[in-house]
């Protein structure tokens, strides 16, 4: 009878990469505020701790702890623990499920697990082994799609997951910090208005007034004690907060603190809404400052949340996507979709940014994508990546990113690796007013729509068949500006 072969060999030891930046994980906590110098740090299986040594540099608290490279570390508890592309390099499952709990019992904010995802596989044939594959250097890779990844996590833990990143979640043991985290994703920033009139008491008070409209602006109405330093002097000088907020009134207006106002309490039903996929927590859970904004803008917490269940409902209905694409007042609107720039997304109406909303909570935060379509039938939305958009007159597309709401799928299209990619037109369309490239871009556009070469919005020019074009018109681009060549025979206008 012949001897079972042997079972394959797992090399863990070298898993772990040498990195000259932090890991994506790090930098997403680090992007989202939840890791700063007021919160000390622990990397469980940190590799070889570069991530440690780069967030010492910051003067953060931190240590880290590994099997193979810091195996005799302390394993110690902290605000925020990583577990960074450890779970999918664990052949057994059940070594992977404690891992994760133990580091989840050291942490006492958020615990960040990040793992490698699908789309991120190779696509030569690798050998199968346990439920993963065998690499041709010996290790174990485990490829988690998004959705699955998420729902293991909450599993294990039994405990929401909140995408961070494709293949990055958070998982807090602080509930308020959560719904902090969550709030602010969608508390768009808005300027503070500007002073119409001149007045004396004003001048005479403008080291307390001046902070005072900062705190109008950030929440939308009259700030609490615990929200502004300076309250207790300003009720000293004016007898109360509303008074100075008179005052404030008299020499800027009225009208804009009222659309601040609405557009705080539109940022508060996104939230709302969006918060009904993890299950939203009793109103005593909540940050205080999202308490005293339910309070002011919307009356009682159940009020508040059948409202933004109303725009959820209507957020899956495709007739109410397409009614509010044509309704939108920035972006480009297609035959399908309405195409936006990332710094436009705040002046979508509500229920397109709790679309988008879903979307993001299912993918997280796609790195360098600045272009959003919003499929106004399909259910779907795409983050798209154009690197040089601020500098190139016409970008190329680097990298795509499409999620189905429906089928909760994401599919990736990178074009990194083409020689010669399609390129963006038409940029301006995509901004919202207040960009300050709008006027530039827009003026390229006029021009090479008045030279009759302006290509359409559905066009695929490459850059090879775009500089073709251009050249066999009489015409080249220096920076963003037309020039012409006179001597040069004409082309007909770009259809495609």
């Amino acid at each position: 009878m012949s001897e079972k072969p042997d079972k394959p060999t797992v090399a863990r030891h070298k898993t772990a990469i040498k990195r000259q930046s932090f890991s994506r994980p790090v930098q997403c906590l680090l992007r989202d505020g939840l890791l700063d110098t007021t919160r000390t740090f622990f990397d469980y299986g940190c590799g070889h701790g570069q991530d440690v040594d780069m967030l010492s540099q910051m003067e953060i608290d931190c240590s880290g702890w590994d099997p193979v490279h810091r195996p005799k570390a302390e394993r110690k508890q902290a605000d925020v623990v990583n577990l960074g592309y450890v779970i999918n390099v664990i052949e057994d499952p059940q070594e992977r499920q404690q891992v994760i709990r133990k580091a989840w019992d050291l942490c006492t904010t958020v615990l960040a697990v990040a793992a490698q995802v699908d789309f991120a596989a190779p696509e030569k044939i690798h050998a199968l082994h346990a439920d993963g594959i065998l690499t041709s250097r010996g290790t174990f890779q485990k490829y988690y799609n998004q959705y699955e990844l998420r729902d293991y996590l909450q599993a294990v833990l039994e405990a929401d997951a909140i995408s961070a990143a494709p293949g990055v979640f958070y998982i807090f043991k602080d509930e308020e910090a959560k719904q902090r985290l969550v709030a602010n994703r969608y508390h768009r920033r808005l300027t503070v208005p500007r002073r119409r009139t001149s007045e004396l008491l004003f001048e005479q008070n403008k080291d307390l007034l001046e902070p005072f409209m900062l705190a109008l602006t950030q929440f939308g109405r009259i700030p609490g004690p615990e929200e502004l330093a300076e309250s207790a002097e300003i009720e000293e000088r004016f007898g109360s907060l509303s008074r100075a907020f008179r005052l404030v009134q008299k020499v800027t207006d009225e009208e804009p603190w009222k659309e601040i106002a609405q557009r705080r309490s539109e940022d508060l039903l996104v939230y709302l809404a969006l918060a009904r996929f993890r299950k939203r927590p009793p109103l005593a859970k909540l940050p205080l400052t999202v308490r005293r904004d339910i309070k002011s803008f919307l009356g009682s917490y159940s009020s508040a949340c059948e409202k933004a269940d109303e725009l959820l409902f209507l957020a899956g209905n495709a007739k109410a996507i397409d009614a509010a694409c044509q309704r939108a007042k920035v972006g480009q609107l297609a035959d399908n979709a309405l195409t936006i720039h990332e710094s436009a997304l705040d002046s979508l109406e509500p229920i397109l940014r709790i679309y988008e909303g879903c979307a993001r909570a299912l993918v997280g935060n796609i790195d360098g994508a600045n272009l959003i379509k919003l499929h106004r039938f399909s259910g779907k939305v795409s983050y798209i990546a154009y690197p040089d958009f601020e500098k190139d007159p016409f970008p190329a597309i680097q990298l795509r990113v499409k999620v189905s709401l429906r089928s909760l799928e994401i599919d990736v299209f990178d074009y990194s690796e083409w020689s010669d990619p399609p390129l963006l037109f038409r940029k301006d369309e995509f901004l919202p007013p207040e960009h300050p490239k709008r006027l530039l871009f827009s003026k390229l556009s006029k021009q090479l729509a008045k030279a009759g070469v302006l290509p359409s919005s559905e066009s695929r020019f490459t850059g090879s068949q775009w500089k073709e074009f251009l050249s066999a018109s009489g015409y080249s681009i220096r920076g963003h500006a037309l020039s012409s060549s006179p001597d040069t025979s004409r082309a007909k206008r770009p259809q495609s």
